[in-house]
């Protein structure tokens, strides 16, 4: 009977370079059972998939602690920290529904395009207990093995790396003063020093050669220090080993700076919550906090959960999250995030989400798993430096025993050439170069809304050349505004008080359009005496003794036939997309209301950026073409109406088939077809389950402008990438020509490794800087 397949996700502490990651990954592989292994130094993590046999968990943690590192299993449930994640599990669902209005009679039988798809991207990320607590007392039983990677966060001097270079330095500089004192024991007391930070260096070498990874960055520092020894250059070695450990601190601390970019996200929710119980306040740990909980959120307290206002109202900073620097003001129903900021009023919310899965901490979540996930790019680096390190260990044995063969070189001279070459030659910059920058990509979009799963969506968004937009939803706000109130015969607020009179009671979008128009003018609604819906046509009924009907200009001319003047302007007010009902009081046409779903106030910006970036920019609805193509002028978009699902699939494959790399972008909610079909999908939500769990990419907070800066963020990312690849093969091919020609000798030559990597982070860590909003 086969075993089943498990996947465990572990945080490793103590993993700072792309060496770590490689020689981690190799050994893990090498495991029988162990079917798949995911390695992410920005998040400093390790997915596993493994068959589920006895002890294989143990095994795991086990094995990757002999090279000194430490693995902390991250369970389901657990908020994302430094010692443990939390990971989801389940199906990704896609549900997207677009809720396209046509031109609808005021007949409360609202068309509505539904089209269920799924997309399942199956990430099982489980870890049962028993193994998990394996894991844990395997790691705690092991230690670090004496390896110099320390903990991952704190001072750096704290940390193991730290220590080891303190003490490597002191050793040096009391080596210097000891042979400046007695010059002939200088041989010995550098080669002492050299020790100080060799041993560990050679230990960790050793142990990785066993698990599967020969040519690592410490055995090729292990062998040019010992071969510097052999040459007499014992100052040059200790000098390079402090150098290395130098460098390798340098990473450590650029590491930890790209992980603390996501992570401080965790330190924006409140440690404490006030929650009603049985008539009174209780503070307690917000962690503790499950759905359905109700909390106070007091003037100026940051909000602790994800909830739905119950009672208040306040302007609400969501700065911190959205990185929108306007307050944003909120009311009775409307939904609040965690780690916002409340302003002047008291708000009692409702919980809607868990600690562990709040808006936060699944955008935590989601960019470490995405930065586990590999770019192209990154793969073939990847698989480059497979081959690379060897090469480069053959040119320096080359270059070290040749000329001395051939034409009677010094083999001192040479053979100190070839060593620095050896560590030239070593890849942690080249292959640290993308996933660097992927990560602190990630990160930056997250910090504003912008989320891709993975490196292969950051590098894909890039190369966008059309973007095909839903209407309803995405391009507009998703619900009708009255837009013109029209008197016939009677005042504006007359008309609206009486249509608002037949609309109470009613959950239908265009009766709350009304309402929302009536209560924001200050319109005292009366009471109705009867109200009755005529099928397909509106409403009828009697307030303050008046007959009223309230529908479609059709269903309105049939009780009383409309003037010249008032047909021209219902008219006038259709060919504006706008949705018109008609009043008539007593017989008399009274007046009109037009509504229409109105676009984002920053759809008009958002869809010229991409137009400007030289992008094809088309409208797909399944609205009626009138509506539809006068929301289409606003933008000067081009705009394919009364769509089917299958239609907006075509047409995303016809423009695939005319060379276009297109990005399907929908309210998160259907057009499951299209998503699937275009080479990004990317759903516009308000933080919703949908917008943060399907298709390829979410723009958190629902603005159209988001879409050009996640394309701008890509497009930034891959230039990034680019002079990144360039510093660290440029840096090698001028201290390779260098040394071989006696310039420059073993100090630059570490200096050209680690010095290239610190360069290549810091480089990449640019990208973390704010995302320029549109």
């Amino acid at each position: 009977m086969a075993s089943t397949i498990r996947e465990a996700r572990y945080r490793v502490e103590g993993m700072d370079c792309a060496s770590c990651a490689s020689k981690i990954d190799t050994a893990v592989r090498r495991l029988s059972g162990v079917e798949d292994v995911s390695v992410s130094v920005s998040a400093g993590t390790m997915s596993v998939k493994f068959a589920d046999e006895n002890d294989l968990a143990t095994s795991i943690v086990s094995r990757v602690g002999k090279l000194g590192y430490r693995l902390h299993p991250i369970q389901a449930g657990q908020a994302s920290e430094r010692k443990a994640a939390h990971v989801c599990s389940g199906h990704d669902h896609d549900h997207n529904h677009d809720h396209d209005h046509g031109d609808h009679s005021h007949d409360h039988d609202h068309d509505h395009d539904h089209d269920h798809g799924h997309r399942h991207d199956e990430h099982a990320h489980h870890h049962e207990g028993n193994a998990s607590q394996k894991g844990e007392t395997a790691a705690a039983a092991m230690g670090l093995h004496g390896h110099d990677h320390g903990p991952t966060s704190g001072p750096w001097w704290k940390s193991g790396k730290g220590k080891l270079t303190i003490a490597s330095g002191l050793a040096l500089i009391a080596a210097y003063a000891v042979g400046k004192t007695i010059p002939a024991t200088e041989p010995w007391i550098f080669t002492l020093a050299m020790l100080v930070g060799l041993l560990p260096i050679a230990r960790r070498a050793f142990v990785a050669a066993t698990m599967g990874t020969p040519f690592s960055i410490e055995m090729l520092m292990t062998i040019a220090a010992i071969g510097a020894v052999f040459i007499g250059a014992t100052e040059e070695a200790a000098m390079v080993v402090l150098l290395f450990l130098v460098g390798e601190l340098l990473e450590g601390v650029a590491a930890g700076k790209a992980r603390a970019s996501i992570q401080s996200l965790t330190a924006l929710v409140p440690k404490s919550a006030f929650v009603e119980r049985d008539g009174r306040l209780d503070e307690v740990p917000a962690e503790t906090l499950s759905g359905g909980a109700v909390i106070l959120v007091r003037p100026g307290d940051r909000i602790p959960a994800d909830g739905v206002i119950l009672s208040g109202e306040s302007a609400v900073d969501e700065a911190p999250v959205t990185g929108e620097s306007t307050p944003v003001r909120k009311e009775v129903d409307d939904t609040v995030v965690a780690g916002t900021v409340n302003g002047s009023g008291a708000l009692r919310v409702r919980v809607t989400a868990a600690a562990a899965d709040n808006t936060i901490a699944r955008i935590v979540r989601m960019v470490e798993e995405a930065q586990e996930s590999k770019a192209p790019t990154e793969r073939f680096i990847d698989r480059f430096s497979r081959y690379y390190t060897p090469g480069v260990v053959v040119v320096a044995a080359l270059v070290a025993v040749l000329p001395p063969l051939l034409s009677g070189g010094f083999w001192d001279e040479w053979i100190y050439k070839g060593l620095a070459i050896l560590l030239i030659g070593c890849p942690c910059a080249l292959v640290i170069s993308t996933p660097a920058a992927i990560a602190a990509s990630l990160s930056a979009g997250a910090r504003r809304g912008l989320l891709m799963k993975g490196g292969a969506v950051l590098e894909n968004v890039g190369k966008v050349t059309a973007a095909a937009f839903d209407k309803t939803g995405t391009l507009t706000e998703g619900k009708p505004k009255v837009t013109d109130i029209v008197g016939f015969g009677r005042s504006e607020a007359e008309v609206l008080r009486l249509a608002a009179a037949l609309e109470q009671g009613s959950s239908h979008p265009l009766a709350r359009a009304i309402l929302e128009r009536s209560t924001a003018d200050g319109v005292a609604i009366p009471n109705i005496a009867t109200v009755n819906a005529v099928g397909g046509k509106g409403l009828e009924g009697t307030v303050e003794g008046i007959a009223l009907f309230f529908g479609s200009p059709k269903a309105a001319a049939e009780r009383t036939p409309l003037t010249a003047d008032e047909k021209a302007r219902v008219a006038a007010l259709n060919d504006e997309g706008k949705t018109v009902s008609v009043l008539v009081a007593g017989g008399v046409i009274a007046g009109a209301i037009a509504m229409r779903d109105e676009p984002r106030p920053d759809a008009a910006a958002g869809v010229k950026a991409l137009t400007d970036a030289g992008l094809r920019v088309v409208m797909l609805t399944g609205d009626n073409r009138r509506t539809a193509e006068a929301i289409g002028r606003q933008f000067g978009m081009e705009v394919r109406a009364e769509l089917l699902p299958e239609d907006k699939q075509r047409i995303v494959r016809e423009l695939k088939a005319e060379g276009f790399n297109v990005a399907k972008i929908g309210d998160g909610i259907n057009d499951a077809p299209a998503l699937a079909a275009a080479d990004i999908g990317i759903a516009m939500g308000g933080g919703t389950d949908v917008a943060l769990e399907t298709a390829d990419a979410a723009v958190l907070h629902g603005r159209v402008g988001d879409v050009a800066a996640m394309i701008r963020l890509s497009r930034s990312t891959m230039r990034n990438i680019v002079q990144n690849i360039t510093i660290a093969l440029g840096l090698k091919a001028v201290f390779l020509v260098t040394t071989i020609i006696g310039v420059t000798g073993l100090w630059p030559a570490i200096l050209a490794d680690t010095g290239a990597t610190v360069l290549v982070t810091m480089n990449a860590l640019r990208l973390l800087r704010p995302v320029r909003a549109v």
